[in-house]
């Protein structure tokens, strides 16, 4: 525990992933780690249910806002505690958070869910990143887009996805015009815990250009929206902002109910929002074009800076100035990665698996990643599409679903688990080369998030299928440090996040270097591995290669009828 100086100042980064919240205390002058808490969300990720018993339809996935004021409540008292700093030694609070997360609320930001008459009712709701019940809605962004001509589609690669902003609130509008209709605002999560912090209404400019359509600092045309429904036309006139406020910039002071909640002083300079893939860049310490930094949890996001404009095959974005000032930011994206693995522990991990991890004082993951290890590339015989939970990049469709090819009675868990492994590697390889046949190097890749130091097998896999060392991130706490970052920014102390980055980010001593000949192998495996990719991924329902999409419109047909 490092001990409070008279000259020592430190800031907060809070980080609000996919089923808990962090708060990391980390001094100024060195981007050292003073303390860390974690806290669970109560309610977690709401996808068959409400806490009432509502059920939900399939692809739902919901939050309960109150379980992000719960982390300020919690967590940040607990790290003041342990580490002893003092409230006014705090000199700024920076937030990063998973997006597209949105919700709709009053006019004073009181999220619709804690209205009795709407409590029950899915879209009154935190509507959270992997939300993919609006796909009919982001079709029809994309199709009246492309029938438009306008000129923005091509930032994102062409495709809107379901998880973005406009298709969730659309998806509002048509299913619960009356949830719509009493929405005074609608806002990204981050924000929303930006303005309860500091009791002032603020839009970060990296979530809109990523998240909303924002592009050039302009919303698409009211005609436009318009043209999708006639009731969505003012949208962002009536619900949302068009003032967007940079990263680093000062949202505002925290409010004395929220230092309430904290233990910090009031008036404590509260950073603009960003998003966690995004904001982990500078924790790197390096913002420099060609570094392309993937943020490794639940999913994976991809996040490169680079010094000119190009369009890029499925891209969730690419925005001036969304990552660092002066450059383009470049986001692409795995919408399952580590919820594969936790999917096959879950589901189809047998009971002497469980055991054995049991005897041992080990995760059941910790067990079947060494025997995988174990095996050569190849040997399982085994080929998987990682599409479990939908494909973001590059082809942005969420009716895509998982296929493994190879099965055969021997095939062992440990086997499966592996398969797994290396088809989130080829994902990732596939939006590598998308980069670089859009002109947008990538010179160095770099591993943040929780993954990476936890699984030594998937970093050398993904070294091998890449076919390129493979850098970690110092900090197991990127995003949260990033926030951090950007808090010394917002508070004065750098007068840049590039130089904050210098200061208080860095790379670690592990780097992952492929294997020549275990890459043989895998070049092999992922000449494959496209030929499955084309042929699921960008064939329609009534092609040959649609069956995917047919067997998702069969499932709802199902279930509609039961």
């Amino acid at each position: 525990m490092l001990k409070e100086t008279l000259i020592e100042t430190y800031t907060l980064g809070l980080d609000y992933g996919t089923e808990s919240g962090r708060a990391l205390l980390v001094r100024v002058s060195d981007g050292a780690e003073v303390a860390t808490a974690v806290y669970p969300y109560k309610d977690g990720v709401l996808d068959r249910a409400l806490p009432d018993g509502t059920p939900l339809p399939p692809d739902w996935a919901l939050q309960n806002p109150d379980d992000y004021l719960d982390v300020l409540k919690n967590a940040v008292p607990a790290v003041l505690k342990e580490s002893g700093v003092a409230p006014d030694a705090v000199v700024g609070v920076g937030i990063d958070f998973t997006s597209c997360t949105m919700l709709p609320t009053l006019r004073d930001g009181t999220p619709l869910c804690r209205l009795g008459d709407l409590r029950g009712n899915p879209h009154a709701w935190v509507k959270l990143w992997k939300h993919h019940a609006a796909q009919p809605q982001a079709d029809r962004i994309n199709e009246v887009a492309r029938a438009r001509g306008e000129p923005w589609l091509g930032r994102y690669g062409g495709k809107i996805s379901s998880e973005w902003f406009f298709s969730k609130a659309l998806q509002i509008l048509e299913e619960a015009p009356e949830v719509y209709a009493r929405a005074e605002r609608l806002i990204e999560a981050a924000d929303w815990l930006v303005w309860q912090l500091t009791g002032v209404e603020t839009r970060s400019a990296c979530t809109a250009g990523y998240k909303a359509m924002v592009q050039d600092g302009s919303f698409p045309s009211p005609e436009y929206f318009a043209a999708l429904h006639p009731d969505f036309r003012d949208v962002v006139d009536e619900k949302m902002s068009r003032e967007l406020l940079p990263l680093g910039a000062k949202a505002g002071g925290l409010s004395e109910a929220a230092a309430a909640w904290t233990g910090l002083k009031p008036g404590t300079p509260v950073a603009v929002a960003n998003v966690d893939a995004h904001v982990t860049v500078p924790a790197t310490g390096h913002v420099a074009p060609g570094t392309l930094v993937m943020i490794m949890g639940t999913s994976t996001c991809h996040v490169l800076v680079g010094e000119s404009l190009h369009e890029v095959e499925g891209m969730c974005g690419v925005v001036e100035g969304g990552v660092v000032p002066g450059a383009y930011g470049y986001e692409a994206g795995q919408s399952g990665v580590g919820d594969l693995f936790a999917w096959l522990v879950k589901r189809l991990a047998p009971p002497e698996v469980h055991d054995a991890a049991r005897a041992e004082g080990v995760s059941v993951h910790e067990v079947l990643t060494r025997e995988a290890a174990r095996q050569r590339p190849g040997e399982s015989g085994l080929l998987a599409l990682d599409w479990l939970n939908g494909n973001r990049s590059v082809l942005v469709d969420a009716e895509l679903s998982g296929l493994i090819v190879g099965l055969t009675l021997a095939t062992t868990p440990a086997e499966l688990y592996r398969a797994l492994l290396e088809a989130t590697a080829y994902g990732t390889r596939m939006i590598v080369e998308a980069f670089r046949g859009a002109q947008v190097p990538v010179t160095r890749l770099v591993a943040a998030g929780g993954l990476p130091s936890k699984n030594p097998l998937l970093m050398q896999i993904y070294a091998d299928v890449l076919n390129q060392e493979v850098y970690l991130i110092r900090s197991e706490q990127g995003p949260a440090l990033g926030a951090a970052m950007h808090a010394a920014v917002a508070a004065g102390v750098y007068p840049d996040i590039a130089a904050a980055a210098a200061k208080m980010g860095g790379l670690s001593e592990t780097v992952y270097r492929p294997v020549p000949e275990n890459a043989a192998v895998y070049e092999r495996l992922y000449a494959d591995y496209r030929v499955l990719h084309d042929l699921f991924g960008r064939s329609g329902a009534d092609e040959p290669g649609g069956v995917m999409k047919r067997l998702r419109s069969l499932r709802r047909e199902a279930r509609r009828a039961g």
